[in-house]
């Protein structure tokens, strides 16, 4: 996939504006978001005051993609009313880490009030990472089946999954006809780990819309590392402006349609100031991606045994 560079966004349908950021279409949905998105998990342990500054700094920014779930403790409830003066005019997506139907079937409305919307854009399966835990989102009694009811009733739009292992992420590309993968796609995991190339060609040849997680994660947290300044982050986040511009720009030159931007407020700041200068990574820029990944340690790998 190293070789296609720049020229693998041929397929990629994009609008842009001088200073603006760009959007790209979502799979086949019709859709089209912004490169960067607002991640929930920001407002984990976050203020009233703080959702309504944040979803407007990136609303105002040219976001228009928000992501939420229920795992993000207080998220769901604070990004609810914030969004209420945008929400016909934004992209909306939520989560369920429940397997069952019976579980998804009771997250789902209580996410739906919680967020005062009537429906999601997109509704996701949430961190699927085994493969047991696909065998029983399939099953007789699985979530996909609430899903696949809510759709027809019209209290969601299109159907996804975010993942954390190929292995799972494969499986269910194979086996259901999603409108959306959110998966990593980050330099580190891609050349020392061996981790996305396979997931992210799968999901082009079904023309899913691909959102991609860690474009800014530099790696695991160092031991004794100081990690107050990010006490979201379960990685060490990359702060550097010039070094962010390069991550950020390694996973957008992939066919991808959204970053997913850090649960930091310093990385959330930073990205919505980087997604306007973001272009495509030159070959010599590419290689030099190559090289620093394989030499930094990956947050995930293929195989990984699950």
């Amino acid at each position: 996939m190293l070789g296609c560079f720049p020229a693998v966004l041929a397929g990629v349908e994009r609008e842009t504006s001088p200073g603006g950021i760009e959007r790209r279409a979502l799979g086949r949905t019709g859709e089209k978001l912004s490169i960067v998105a607002f991640g929930g998990y920001l407002l984990r342990q976050g203020t009233p005051e703080q959702a309504t500054e944040w979803v407007r700094a990136a609303f105002e920014a040219g976001v228009n993609h928000f992501d939420v779930a229920p795992e993000y403790g207080r998220a769901e409830e604070l990004v609810g009313p914030a969004l209420e003066p945008y929400r016909k005019r934004i992209f909306l997506s939520c989560k369920t880490a429940q397997r069952t139907a019976a579980g998804a079937a009771a997250e789902l409305e209580r996410s739906l009030q919680r967020l005062r919307t009537d429906h999601f854009d997109l509704y996701q399966l949430h961190h699927v990472t085994r493969r047991e835990e696909v065998e029983t989102i399939l099953g007789d009694d699985g979530a996909i089946h609430v899903m696949e009811k809510a759709k027809q009733e019209g209290k969601v739009r299109f159907l996804g999954f975010s993942a954390h292992s190929v292995e799972a992420a494969l499986a269910l590309l194979d086996r259901f006809d999603f409108d959306s993968i959110m998966f990593p796609v980050n330099y580190a995991t891609w050349f020392a780990g061996n981790f996305g190339p396979q997931v992210l060609a799968r999901a082009q040849e079904k023309k899913m819309g691909i959102l991609a997680l860690k474009a800014l994660a530099r790696r695991p947290w160092p031991p004794g590392a100081d990690r107050s300044a990010h006490p979201n982050c379960w990685y060490e986040p990359i702060t550097d402006p010039e070094e962010a511009l390069l991550s950020l720009r390694f996973t957008l030159s992939h066919p991808v349609t959204t970053a997913m931007l850090p649960s930091s407020e310093i990385c959330f700041k930073l990205g919505l100031k980087l997604a306007p200068k973001f272009t495509p990574l030159a070959a010599a820029e590419a290689e030099a991606m190559k090289q620093k990944g394989l030499t930094t340690a990956p947050l995930f790998r293929f195989p990984s045994n699950v």
